[in-house]
């Protein structure tokens, strides 16, 4: 298949990537390698797609000319729409920038899903969108409409602007809903990335709400595995949909949201300990209060995405960590 995936130079749109292409797939991957992090990380991440199936295209997805120009010369089958400004806290800080990016890019890739004739729109939602919300797990099913900072307002929107288009044009679109993604390639404005580095360094890590905050920690593989194996699984109309009694997790349209978690929501010191015991040394921590914008635990109900793809993401946070510590010390070429 030809399939084009947004934020292919980011975290997941990288490995994700690397996946298609070794299973034989054309990739046509857009980035704008923006300096939110280090744009050096981004091109390594660029250089592991060297692939006669792979082009690339530098562009913004807010820029529309770009977008309709790519999707008229490359026709992809299935868009894979990963381009976010992404960081809660960066959200307090930059509020427009995530208007440009999250609402009017996603805006340009769902036009040019429709007048390209896309036979299935896949999106990066977030578990940010639970906000407020306390009963656990995270249910697809449940209410979202109380956000509790800027990022997770956009990402909420995005699926309102999908649910829109599934219903105007018949376009099948999948939001997926990712709790804490972490691994090899990860981003530094990420915890796990911070975390490591500070802990080598012997410098301190804060960490917020006195430790007391619980993460749905979800492997960046598990991540891929589940967009790949829902690649080939568009999503279909819910006849059984009621607008008595609307279900939030699906629709009368060709439209899905899915959970993407592990599942086992795991406290904050208990991961910093599995840092700890991976890298042989012991963190300095500066405990803080919990930080505007932030929610005390995220928790996945995936059964919903186990039902459609017969996949649940399971990689325990030992592996997971220690794969993570093991490449940080390899491309840092760090000496413990």
């Amino acid at each position: 298949m030809k399939i084009l995936i947004t934020g292919v130079a980011g975290f997941i749109g990288s490995q994700l990537a690397k996946r298609l292409l070794n299973t034989g797939h054309n990739v046509i991957g857009i980035d704008n390698l923006n300096h939110y992090y280090d744009v050096s990380l981004k091109k390594a991440r660029l250089k592991l797609l060297t692939d006669k199936n792979f082009l690339f295209y530098k562009t913004n997805i807010e820029n529309l000319d770009h977008i309709l120009d790519i999707f008229d010369s490359e026709k992809p089958e299935v868009t894979i729409n990963l381009a976010a400004q992404a960081g809660v806290r960066y959200s307090l800080e930059n509020p427009h920038t995530y208007i440009s990016s999250n609402i009017v890019g996603f805006m340009n890739i769902l036009e040019a899903c429709r007048l390209y004739d896309v036979k299935h729109l896949i999106y990066a939602s977030s578990s940010s969108v639970y906000g407020a919300n306390t009963a656990l797990p995270f249910s697809v099913h449940q209410n979202v409409d109380h956000p509790l900072n800027i990022y997770a307002a956009t990402k909420k929107a995005n699926e309102l602007m999908a649910h829109s288009y599934s219903s105007l044009y018949d376009l099948p679109t999948t939001g997926l809903r990712f709790f804490t993604v972490y691994g090899p390639w990860g981003r530094p404005d990420m915890a796990l990335f911070k975390f490591t580095k500070s802990i080598i360094e012997g410098h301190p890590i804060d960490v917020y709400n006195n430790g007391k905050m619980m993460r749905d920690f979800t492997y960046v593989e598990d991540i891929v595995e589940s967009i790949t194996r829902l690649i080939e699984k568009p999503s279909q109309p819910n006849k059984e949909w009621s607008g008595d009694q609307p279900d939030s997790g699906t629709s009368y349209a060709p439209y899905n949201i899915y959970n993407v978690g592990n599942n086992r929501p795991l406290n904050l010191i208990d991961f910093i300990s599995s840092i700890e015991e991976k890298v042989g040394k012991k963190a300095i921590k500066n405990f803080l209060p919990i930080q505007a914008g932030d929610v005390p635990i995220t928790y996945a109900d995936v059964e919903d995405l186990y039902k459609k793809i017969n996949f649940r993401p399971q990689t325990s946070i030992k592996e997971g960590v220690g794969k993570f510590v093991e490449w940080y010390i390899d491309y840092y070429k760090v000496k413990l």
